[in-house]
């Protein structure tokens, strides 16, 4: 049996995104990201193909993003909110990991178990950063979706996709709490 880890399960319990927006500098040194993303790595990755990718953007790169995702909304025909929002965290970013989905072929791994485990590694990745007291936020929105912002802004391949952008950074104003699911209306207990 595992050893119990009554901190681990205390912060999980009340563990909160921070909006990207309330993020400010500094963002984690690459010496202070790395066990970050080696705790993301250990996410369950059936088969052992690890069907992901880490690309950090450092605040240099977030200008470029922001001017990518404005003209991309525009050939788009994104509405000006619509590209405003989109825009944002690359405008106030400070440092963001990309996760990248790597679909590889498999014959016994469906691609939607690769499509988890990535997904796996953002949340893996968001909670070691509040872990080890950043704040942080995972974000995605339609620019993440969008095939030529992702080839022209991050290189990606035909087998790539971005999972999620991963915000880290120092927390400024701490959000207030929001409601959370009503655990019995989400939860069915089958005894047969």
């Amino acid at each position: 049996m595992s050893l119990k880890n009554p901190s681990a399960l205390e912060f999980l319990l009340s563990r909160r995104s921070r909006p990207a927006k309330t993020l400010v500098a500094p963002g984690p040194t690459r010496e202070e990201l790395a066990p970050l993303l080696t705790a993301a790595a250990r996410s369950p990755d059936h088969g052992k193909l690890e069907p992901w990718r880490f690309i950090v953007l450092e605040q240099g790169a977030m200008a470029r993003l922001a001017e990518l995702t404005e003209s991309r909304g525009a050939a788009l025909g994104k509405s000006p909110e619509d590209i405003a929002k989109g825009r944002t965290q690359f405008d106030l970013g400070v440092l963001a990991v990309a996760v990248i989905e790597v679909q590889k072929p498999s014959p016994k791994i469906p691609p939607v178990e690769q499509t988890y485990s990535a997904g796996a590694v953002c949340l893996a990745l968001l909670n070691s950063a509040l872990a080890a007291g950043w704040g942080a936020n995972w974000l995605s929105g339609w620019i993440s979706h969008d095939r030529t912002f992702c080839e022209q802004a991050l290189g990606l391949a035909e087998n790539e996709s971005i999972a999620g952008f991963i915000h880290i950074a120092t927390e400024g104003a701490a959000p207030p709490e929001r409601p959370r699911p009503d655990l019995d209306a989400i939860t069915e207990w089958v005894t047969e």
